[in-house]
């Protein structure tokens, strides 16, 4: 390894969901740690490329396939797999469409796209990156969450699957684990005070996280610095998961 080992100076980062919350603070980090940074989403992302440059890319993956053709037009080295939606209801009332929709995008969209992006990168033989957003929920139940319970323990498995099967060809398959942060998906707990505050009393670091906590992990994962960490889910919680 030589040079700066966290530098990402000369390869491409996809980020999914990289409108807002996490997505946009891990396309701020990359940029910064020098990668030229393509911002996906379903709406706007002109907010994120104020802040990165690069460029923009319409993706909307409650078609799981929507990347399925993304990879062939552009070279991508490391893809961060983070869009995601969240569906809330008790367990006795949760719908198929609640259950269809999360799953589509949280983690059928993950599949596929990712193989996408190896398929090409096989093909260039260049080597890559993917950093899958998992969740607490990967390890917890959670409640009133079915859906996204499932996928996210889903997006932990098929992390260590894809990285059984692709780290002696090159390309690392890592995970993310965020705690409770502050973005729009969650900001219904933030609104019940008790739960807010019963959250809150079981995080060692005594404050939710914030983003750009998350695109600092990122940035690890993606760098020359990580590149003999596979199937890793990086719990960044402030320590919940210790508790």
């Amino acid at each position: 390894m030589s040079g700066d080992p966290f530098s990402l100076t000369g390869q491409t980062a996809l980020i999914t969901g990289a409108g807002s919350g996490i997505g946009q603070a891990i396309a701020v980090a990359m940029a910064r740690a020098g990668a030229q940074v393509i911002a996906a989403g379903r709406s706007s992302c002109d907010e994120t490329l104020a802040l990165t440059g690069g460029e923009a890319l319409t993706l909307d993956l409650s078609d799981p396939m929507a990347a399925a053709e993304v990879f062939a037009a552009r070279r991508v080295d490391i893809l961060v797999n983070n869009a995601g939606i969240i569906r809330r209801a008790d367990s006795l009332e949760f719908t198929e469409a609640d259950w269809d929709a999360v799953m589509d995008v949280n983690l059928k969209a993950v599949f596929f796209s990712t193989q996408a992006f190896a398929k090409a990168v096989l093909a260039r033989g260049t080597g890559g990156r993917v950093i899958n957003i998992a969740s607490l929920l990967s390890f917890q139940g959670g409640i009133r969450v079915p859906s996204y319970t499932a996928a996210k323990h889903g997006v932990a498995g098929i992390t260590k699957l894809l990285a059984n099967e692709w780290a002696a060809r090159d390309i690392n398959v890592n995970a993310i684990a965020p705690g409770y942060i502050e973005t729009a998906n969650t900001e219904a707990l933030p609104a019940d005070p008790p739960r807010s505050a019963e959250i809150l009393s079981r995080i060692p670091a005594g404050r939710w996280g914030r983003p750009e906590d998350i695109g600092a992990a990122a940035v690890f994962l993606a760098s020359p610095a990580a590149r003999y960490i596979h199937g890793a889910v990086l719990n960044v919680d402030g320590g919940w998961l210790a508790r």
